[in-house]
């Protein structure tokens, strides 16, 4: 039944996530994009506070492990994530004002550079600086790998949450999906740049969004095997979840609004953790 779960969560947290990627993309909902990194980053915080390391600390109990010791693995686990991150294997950030710069270039305005996906900048700065077919091809491969690797990861965690708890489970498959929306409606606009019909970009990042259950079934046997190291998972599930939070979605968000559209991001943000505990108590029921 673990197992089941888990395979059902990973698949809608990694496939699921790019068809509402590409339902934003391709019907022009694409000015949700913002408000759903505000979301995004509510619900990866809330979970890793309020779900993943209590629980964390509650197995640690009947596990023997110290509260040092999760704090430790915590602290270990935002530096192997930050050092993913400079390799580009965990998320799919990029530099803020390479964005920014690159839209005014092209004559977007500092308001459209925020509201159109770095990768959209990305594909269109490489697109003048060569217009050969061979950088678009790679790129889009680039795009396509970060995502597979990024998606093993995230169903090892998934995984790792669902034998601890299926509602824990629930609330990690949940704020993967949320984070990853945002990322994959910039990895469709890269890959319609490589590819010759949108029908074929969904297709291949659909593949490369179906790795999670690979990874979800890797980690419920890895898990499994080791299930006196769970705390441990949970912990670095969560230092998972709070570094693409703060390092990733959370730098996106940070620049000068009007009130009215601070207000909006702040209500999305607390949306994303309201989402993660009212699912929770649900689950309880």
């Amino acid at each position: 039944m673990t197992l089941l779960s888990i395979l059902v969560g990973t698949l809608v947290a990694g496939m699921g996530s790019v068809w509402l990627a590409a339902l934003l993309a391709y019907a022009l909902l694409s000015r949700f994009t913002q408000h759903l990194l505000s979301l995004a980053a509510g619900a990866l915080l809330a979970t890793a506070f309020m779900r993943l390391l209590p629980e964390a600390f509650e197995q640690s109990v009947s596990a023997g492990v110290s509260a040092q010791a999760l704090f430790a693995v915590l602290l270990v686990g935002l530096v192997f994530f930050f050092l993913l991150d400079k390799a580009e294997l965990w998320h799919h950030g990029h530099e803020h004002h390479q964005a920014e710069s690159q839209a005014e270039v092209h004559g977007h305005g500092p308001h459209d550079a925020h509201h159109v996906h770095p990768h959209a900048h990305e594909a269109h700065a490489s697109a003048t600086h060569d217009h050969g077919h061979h950088h678009a091809h790679g790129g889009g491969w680039a795009v396509l790998l970060g995502d597979s690797v990024h998606a093993f990861g995230d169903g090892i965690l998934i995984a790792a949450a669902f034998v601890a708890d299926w509602r824990l489970g629930l609330a990690s498959a949940v704020a993967v999906m949320a984070h990853e929306v945002p990322h994959h409606v910039g990895d469709l606009v890269v890959l319609r740049q490589t590819l010759s019909t949108p029908r074929a970009a969904l297709f291949k990042l659909s593949l490369a969004g179906g790795v999670t259950a690979v990874g979800g079934v890797v980690g419920y046997l890895l898990v499994g095997a080791m299930h006196e190291y769970l705390p441990y998972f949970l912990v670095v599930a969560a230092s998972s979840f709070i570094y693409v939070a703060l390092a990733d979605l959370i730098p996106q968000l940070q620049k000068r609004l009007s009130p009215a559209q601070t207000a909006a991001q702040v209500a999305w943000l607390f949306l994303g953790m309201g989402l993660v505990v009212v699912l929770g108590e649900l689950a309880q029921h």
